[in-house]
């Protein structure tokens, strides 16, 4: 995911326009232009930060002005809960498929990994809002799930270590919910420095990650 440029979102309007003068109020023409709104205002919060995005900073990305977003949404809430909701729906059936597939644990928490880091770059914009924003975006009663779906995803993870170490797969001297917070805050960290088309795309990295998680530093 790269950073929309103003000439980007000017060209953005353009097509709108000509959308328009093809079939103005078709429905599919109206999701067309709503999506469009959704990737530029996730890089604008990637970028900047959502409490720091005004309507007006959206709305001029897109070359159009601010009353006609509000066409398409009631506030620049709407469009971050369109984004995080995307992102924990796909997330989570990747967490449950893995979960419900019953592989061996150590299999298992490799995949979630695999999982997360496939996630830095499809979306970034809300991985870096729930990092910047968590605290503000919980105190509004429209984003009460943010907390349901990450205490349902730290119980897999969580499970699934203490299964690992009722096996024997994992070391029995480690706190698994210590664990597993660890793990997630040094994967979802990495949406700040890593550059799609650099050296390592995300599964390259998800790879690197999983065996200094298990094999470590040391030489064996």
């Amino acid at each position: 995911m790269t950073t929309t440029s103003a000439n980007s979102g000017r060209a953005g309007a353009r097509a709108e326009g000509g959308a328009r003068r093809r079939g103005k109020g078709s429905p599919a023409l109206a999701s067309e232009r709503r999506e469009h709104l959704v990737r530029l205002a996730a890089e604008l919060f990637a970028e900047k930060g959502f409490q720091a995005t005004t309507v007006r900073n959206i709305a001029d990305e897109a070359g159009i002005l601010s009353g006609s977003l509000y066409h398409h949404f009631d506030s620049k809430e709407s469009i971050v809960d369109e984004i995080l909701t995307g992102f924990f729906d796909e997330t989570m059936a990747a967490y449950r498929a893995e979960i419900d597939a019953g592989r061996d644990p150590r299999e298992t928490i490799a995949r979630l990994v695999r999982v997360a880091f496939n996630c830095l770059e499809p979306h970034r914009a809300a991985i870096t809002v729930m990092q910047n924003d968590w605290n503000y975006l919980q105190g509004m009663d429209r984003f009460a799930y943010l907390t349901k779906s990450e205490d349902e995803v730290e119980k897999m993870w969580v499970e699934t270590i203490a299964a690992g170490q009722e096996q024997g797969l994992f070391r029995e001297d480690l706190d698994p919910r210590l664990t597993y917070r660890m793990i997630r805050d040094t994967i979802w960290v990495a949406v700040r420095w890593f550059k799609p088309g650099g050296r390592l795309d995300a599964q390259s990295l998800g790879e690197h990650y999983i065996k200094v998680m298990f094999d470590g530093i040391n030489t064996h």
